[in-house]
């Protein structure tokens, strides 16, 4: 006789949820937390070796819940797996230093480059993967879901609804793999309002949305370091002239996406300008993915520009992109609905173009980011500086790239790293082997981290 199979129970995720949240009962009040509570808050509702995803992108920061959890007590919060798309402050890396986390999976790093490939050398961190971004969000939907979700906003009611406004880039993403999971998300505001009449818009429904917390002051956001035109060197000039003449007005590139640099910057610049005088009007830069450039308004103004879908905001040009529906994607309330991860996946498959910059590429054309003691990782870039297999609509641009008459033959997107040969203090852009695969040998990597 077969023995019975024992009959199993389907909703543990619910249960342990529920029984983490009783634990933080005593602490909020229904959805609201005490701000001068945080930390014992999260000490509450987080367990030892959590997946905890902490929302840091190249520009919007929850940075009063990563200083919240850095400061938790080590000998209660300990080996957390923690999943940053960007690892961007002091205090991301302060939680491996105290030992409150133990693995890192990421996109970007940025600032953070230099620490964490010491840290990686001390043994202090261990790295999961170096992501782009849409292969990090990919990734909280299959197997790396998260228990506790931190994110910001500006504004929250008291049921938990929330207004990220046009700083909503990759929150919808990182938030939706834990409420309908099972986890538990939290979201630092600038302001609690009693009246939901007094949010301008419902960017994320108070139902994905476990607690909110009003921060010690507004969330941080990264200014583009692109913003001033005035640090344009005249080499930008010329390469940028050498981009528009060599390359998009041979291949007639109407969508496009541009990395962040001061060379990418130059042809937003002078497009009204030298792409005049070459009467290109109405024939290129049509369709942008593209956060809102200063350096892009004369494009604008000028008639050249029909639309623009932003990954995140940018600082100070919140009144101009509100002024400017028929170009940019915003609510009824005015403010611009950004988007990481759709803005990503247009960025992948609906542009013509990806032109960025790099810091090695060595004989064969292959890029990355990574070098000796530097650890940046990339971003979106390899999202947008490929070519993908599954498109299948046709652009001028995309056919242009046919290189046989096999009926069957395919076109593709252009990608182009805009570099200069030398950079500063003289180190080579080319290189005979790039630093990325010694990076990977010494970190016993299963992958070199090449960009592109």
């Amino acid at each position: 006789m077969l023995n019975p199979i024992p009959e199993r129970q389907w909703d543990t995720r619910r249960a342990e949820k529920r029984r983490r949240q009783a634990l933080g009962a005593s602490i909020a009040t229904g959805k609201v937390i005490p701000t001068g509570d945080i930390v014992a808050f999260l000490e509450a509702v987080t367990a030892p070796g959590d997946r905890v995803v902490l929302e840091g992108n190249n520009q919007k920061q929850a940075d009063f819940l990563s200083r919240a959890l850095a400061d938790a007590d080590p000998t209660r919060l300990h080996d957390l797996h923690m999943i940053i798309p960007s690892v961007s402050r002091v205090e991301h890396l302060d939680l491996f230093e105290r030992g409150i986390a133990r693995k890192l999976d990421f996109a970007y790093a940025g600032a953070q480059s230099v620490r964490i490939s010491q840290f990686l050398a001390d043994g202090l961190l261990e790295i999961g993967a170096i992501h782009t971004y849409i292969e990090l969000y990919s990734r909280l939907y299959v197997d790396l879901t998260p228990h506790i979700v931190l994110t910001a906003g500006y504004k929250a009611d008291r049921d938990g609804n929330l207004y990220t406004g046009p700083s909503t880039e990759d929150s919808p993403a990182l938030v939706e793999a834990a409420a309908f999971r099972d986890g538990i998300v939290i979201a630092q505001v600038n302001e609690i309002v009693d009246d939901p009449a007094d949010l301008p818009r419902v960017d994320i429904p108070g139902s994905w949305i476990d607690y909110v917390v009003q921060s010690d002051k507004p969330f941080f956001c990264e200014p583009l370091f692109t913003r001033d035109p005035r640090l344009i060197k005249p080499v930008h000039i010329l390469m940028a002239m050498m981009a528009i003449r060599g390359i998009y007005e041979r291949h007639d590139v109407q969508s496009l996406n541009h990395g962040i640099g001061f060379n990418t910057a130059a042809i937003e610049l002078i497009l009204p300008t030298y792409g005049e005088q070459l009467g290109l009007k109405g024939k290129i830069c049509k369709y942008w993915t593209l956060n809102p450039h200063p350096t892009l308004i004369p494009a604008i103004e000028s008639g050249w520009v029909e639309s623009v879908h932003s990954f995140g905001s940018e600082l100070g040009m919140e009144d101009y992109v509100a002024a400017r529906p028929d170009v940019f994607f915003t609510g009824a309330d005015g403010s611009m609905r950004s988007n990481r991860a759709l803005c990503q996946l247009a960025g992948q498959y609906a542009v013509d173009l990806f032109i960025g910059s790099t810091l090695q590429i060595d004989g064969d054309g292959h890029s990355s980011t990574v070098t000796r003691g530097r650890l940046s990782g990339f971003g979106g870039a390899p999202n947008m500086g490929h070519n993908p297999g599954g498109r299948r609509h046709a652009t001028p641009a995309w056919l242009d790239l046919i290189e046989s008459d096999d009926p069957l033959a395919r076109g593709r997107k252009l990608v182009v790293q805009m570099v200069e040969t030398f950079q500063a203090g003289g180190k080579p852009t080319f290189v005979e082997s790039m630093d990325a695969v010694q990076v990977a040998k010494d970190s016993g990597m299963p992958l070199a981290p090449v960009m592109i």
